[in-house]
């Protein structure tokens, strides 16, 4: 485990010190690229928390993104409005508040994974991953379909939402709140893992058998794994919407789920820095082919389909010289 710690340290000082050396080089597109690869790589460490640890092959992780990303739009569009969201029974206003905003992206994320995990976890293998794809397009047709907050045409936001102390409208402000948000979640999830719930948890996906013997219920373990899950993805989801100033119904989408889930497979499953490797060679790929042809995704398709194939620990896996046991 030294070398892939080693290369952990790398990886965050690297996300660190590229948008820095942009900063001083008056490169604003460049700290806005690192932001992009903070932010999906913060929701590709919710999914490998329900993916690499308990095995959760979700297709539908874009819906917890959405409702991320519309509790800023709703909350945002009401304070920049100055028209409350409800006044009876009691009064509920908008806000421009980013911790605020945090928090109920969060909570809503956190509602809707126990609601989707609830059903979907009764189910397994391809019933579980079509359940959870179904739910997210479900949410996607319902944005779609609700014209107080743009419809299909998605919902802009003038301003940044605030930060206490900072001018979040400067790129490299900006980058930092997610940079730090980012490394907190990743402690967190490395001290879950790590945890008897995490070791539980990761048994379950292993063996679930084994784990109901000793008195625990695998399903418990799997919904709960996956609530967090949810919630992570959902703050990235309320970031990516601050970032852009807009929240549109593709973030919904099953392309959104399914280019979570190449962070995590790029990268990695079940390492915990797989997102950000994964992220920061999706955005650089992007950068890079996308100027030369809109077709890129083929070279994408090509560098995932060979990582399947002959490195299945992913970029982590292949720099750090072993691999990820499951069995």
């Amino acid at each position: 485990m030294r070398r892939e710690s080693l290369i952990n340290v790398l990886l965050a000082a690297g996300l660190l010190g590229f948008p820095l050396w942009a900063y001083v080089m008056n490169e604003p597109f460049l700290i806005t690229l690192s932001t992009r690869v903070a932010i999906l790589a913060l929701a590709g460490v919710g999914l490998n928390i329900a993916l690499g640890l308990g095995g959760l092959v979700s297709l539908g992780h874009a819906a917890f993104f959405g409702i991320g990303g519309y509790a800023m739009g709703i909350l945002a569009s009401h304070a920049q409005s100055y028209a409350p969201l409800m006044e009876s029974p009691f009064l509920i206003e908008g806000t421009k508040s980013m911790p605020i905003i945090w928090l109920v992206a969060i909570i809503a994320s956190g509602l809707a994974a126990l609601m989707i995990g609830g059903l979907s976890l009764r189910t397994s293998g391809v019933y579980f991953i079509m359940i959870t794809l179904a739910f997210g397009q479900m949410f996607f047709y319902f944005s779609i379909s609700w014209p107080a907050y743009g419809g299909e045409d998605g919902l802009s936001i003038y301003v940044r939402n605030g930060f206490p102390g900072l001018n979040t409208l400067d790129p490299i402000q900006f980058f930092l709140i997610c940079y730090v948000l980012l490394v907190a979640v990743l402690f967190f999830a490395n001290r879950l893992a790590q945890s008897p719930f995490g070791l539980a948890l990761n048994a379950a996906r292993q063996n679930a058998m084994r784990v109901e013997t000793v008195g625990i219920t695998p399903y418990q373990l799997r919904l709960t794994g996956f609530v967090i899950s949810g919630m992570i993805t959902g703050l990235a989801g309320a970031l990516f919407a601050d970032l852009n100033r807009f929240v549109s119904p593709s973030m919904f989408s099953w392309q959104t789920s399914g280019e979570i889930m190449i962070f995590v497979i790029l990268g990695g499953t079940a390492r915990l820095f797989g997102p950000v490797a994964g992220a920061a060679v999706f955005i650089a790929l992007e950068h890079i082919l996308g100027g030369l042809s809109e077709f890129w995704h083929i070279y994408l398709g090509v560098l995932l389909l060979g990582i399947v194939l002959f490195a299945r620990g992913g970029i982590i896996g292949t720099l750090a010289g072993h691999e990820v046991r499951h069995d």
